[in-house]
């Protein structure tokens, strides 16, 4: 049976951090965080490519994200840029992944994860980011609903 998309952004959020906070190798804190008991819930294969990809595109996705925030990336909580960098992620980098779908579990990490009202930034940054890179997609989910 394959593991949890939602699990594996679970501990992509707590490997960015990790590597955000202590700056400890990618290729540590994966492993670090792959003997945690819960893991074997993860997409393992989603996992991996969620937590590398973020860390390669990290300057990437933080400019394409920065002109949506309110202040500069560097003043966002840890929790809150991991999060958007998986969000931006997967809108710009993971098609299979429906744009409401990228958002939603974004939000949903915030919540679980973030500060009290974090979710309502997110969602607010990550819908912007929707609207251009995903702008085909959202006009024609318009078209059905």
């Amino acid at each position: 049976m394959a593991g949890s998309r939602k699990v594996a952004r679970e501990f992509t959020l707590q490997g960015i951090y990790a590597w955000m906070i202590g700056g400890a190798d990618v290729t540590l804190i994966a492993a670090n965080l792959k003997e945690d008991e819960q893991f074997k819930r993860a997409d393992e294969a989603y996992f991996r490519t969620l937590l590398y990809g973020v860390l390669k595109e990290e300057d990437m996705l933080s400019s394409r994200i920065a002109p949506l925030l309110d202040r500069a990336v560097a003043e966002l909580s840890p929790i809150e840029r991991s999060i958007l960098l998986i969000g931006a992620y997967e809108l710009l980098h993971c098609p299979d992944v429906p744009w409401r779908v990228a958002i939603n579990e974004s939000v949903e990490l915030a919540k679980k994860f973030g500060g009290t009202d974090g979710h309502k930034y997110i969602n607010g940054v990550l819908d912007k980011l929707a609207q251009d890179v995903r702008a085909v997609e959202i006009e024609h989910a318009k078209k059905r609903d």
